[in-house]
């Protein structure tokens, strides 16, 4: 009878909630949940509603791990911090605060509180850009470690907003900004760096790396200018590379059964110099770039000097002082990684999917790339759901596409999801059900499947930047001032 007693005093300290949902977009940043069945499909932000807590304005994810939720969140206008809750009942079970010290201006869209953490049974790990990655205790939040990075830069005021992943007892992060480039590895258990790829050959990319595994073992995929490569994850070394991208790419692909699959859209970099800073109102029209125009563009603060340095001083062929025509892409495109000669590509915009094969090496891109399709269809941001051997894509004002994933041939769309909205967030899907939440609040429920089927349209009433998470039968989506669980 003890043995009994016991038992059932274990099983009930046990967390409720045994799917994990441990980092952004889920499972290998994939958006599909496996084990959710019973999903909601009519909420508000005041009916099917199992709680609700308040949060300083964020638009990172909230993930889940061990029956814990996780977010970020401001805390006034001088701190970032961490938040944690009870996934059943919505109890705050800690917070974090930290200063955010002196930070670039960025755009109304971000937020100082961008970044998705990740997280296991044990800590959470997450990035603030003037901080650098934190990991803090997942119980009590109490401090495991913490690794100063580099302090990204962007002349575009985007910003940053990439967020850390987990692999087997890895902590994997990209930056690829404007000054730094990197991708790196620690040790989730000591914060100690295990490797670090320069990766200086790349343009600015927002692409989070995703795990395919092959008959030779994992490998860290991660794509950016122009090239998607393969990495092996225990050294950094890079196996592969696929030239088959666009100059630059904010979408991540997905990686299932061995294949990557990847939809982006993308305008050419010197189209995209030109028209932000040269015709922007600081610029003076005139075709050309300086390094008074990009100062006058930033504004305030300082451009730094080794930007002007390698930009310039690669680009700079005549030596007037100036960049203009194809000295445009040579400033801002690596010798090594010439993504394109987007100068003569006028204003055109590039967009399509492809699908590759992992495990090779060297330059794959004659014999990995299983397909390629050219479409109009895609969009910038959100990356593309692969569910039941279907490729969903979400694009700008609720246009949606899907495709079948064996030769990338259409199956519906475009068509429209009842949502004329923006789209920052990825789709997502579990138990037969895909939410697709826009920036005006609007959560769309679709019916997984070959042709398009619009189950509801709940209206929360508060933007949405971030994609849900997804555990058990639970449903949780963090708005810019709440996170919210549906059931």
């Amino acid at each position: 009878m003890s043995r009994i007693l016991l038992l059932i005093a274990v099983v009930w300290s046990l967390p409720l909630m045994a799917e994990d949902w441990p980092q952004f977009r889920g499972p290998n940043c994939s958006g599909v949940s496996a084990a959710s069945t019973q999903l909601p499909v009519e909420f508000s932000a005041d009916e099917g509603v199992a709680w609700s807590a308040p949060l300083g304005d964020g638009i990172g994810c909230p993930v889940v791990a061990s029956g814990r939720v996780f977010t970020t969140a401001m805390f006034g206008s001088d701190e970032v911090g961490l938040c944690a809750f009870d996934a059943m009942t919505g109890e705050k079970l800690w917070e974090r605060k930290w200063p955010i010290g002196d930070r670039a201006e960025i755009h109304a869209t971000n937020s100082h509180a961008s970044t998705t953490p990740c997280a296991d049974d044990e800590r959470v790990y997450a990035y603030f850009c003037t901080i650098g990655l934190v990991a803090v205790d997942a119980l009590t939040g109490a401090d495991a470690w913490h690794q100063e990075l580099p302090v990204p830069y962007f002349v575009f005021k985007w910003g940053p907003g990439m967020s850390p992943v987990l692999h087997k007892d890895l902590v994997l992060f990209c930056q690829d900004d404007d000054l730094n480039p990197a991708l790196y590895a620690f040790d989730k258990r000591t914060g100690e760096l295990r490797w670090r790829d320069d990766r200086g050959d790349m343009a600015v990319n927002y692409s989070h790396p995703v795990i395919c595994s092959t008959e030779q073992g994992d490998e860290l995929v991660v794509a950016g200018t122009g090239i998607l490569v393969g990495y092996d994850p225990d050294t950094g070394e890079r196996l592969w590379r696929a030239r088959t991208l666009l100059r630059n790419i904010k979408t991540t692909p997905v990686s299932r059964e061995g294949l990557i699959y990847i939809s982006l859209q993308s305008r050419g970099i010197a189209n995209q110099w030109i028209l932000s800073v040269d015709q922007a109102e600081t610029g003076n029209s005139d075709g050309k770039l300086t390094r008074e125009e990009i100062q006058a563009f930033v504004g305030a603060r300082q451009v730094p000097e080794e930007f002007f340095e390698r930009t310039f001083g690669r680009g700079d062929t005549n030596g007037d002082g100036a960049l203009e025509g194809e000295e445009i892409d040579l400033a801002f495109l690596s010798p090594e990684n010439f993504a394109g000669a987007a100068y003569n590509s006028g204003d055109a915009e590039d967009e399509f999917i492809v699908a590759v094969q992992g495990g090779g090496r060297g330059d794959v891109t004659d014999t990995h790339v299983l397909w390629k399709h050219e479409t109009k269809h895609t969009d910038h941001i959100v990356s593309p759901l692969i569910v039941d051997d279907r490729m969903l894509l979400i694009k700008e004002g609720g246009i949606a596409t899907c495709f079948e994933t064996e030769r990338g041939e259409a199956l519906f769309g475009p068509a429209r999801i009842n949502n004329a909205s923006s789209y920052f967030a990825s789709p997502v899907s579990g138990g037969g059900k895909i939410y697709i939440c826009g920036e005006n609040g609007k959560v769309v429920v679709l019916r997984s499947g070959p042709k398009l089927e619009v189950l509801a349209v709940n209206d929360l009433g508060d933007p949405i930047l971030g994609s849900p998470a997804i555990a058990d039968d639970s449903l949780f989506i963090r708005t810019r001032t709440s996170l919210k669980c549906f059931r």
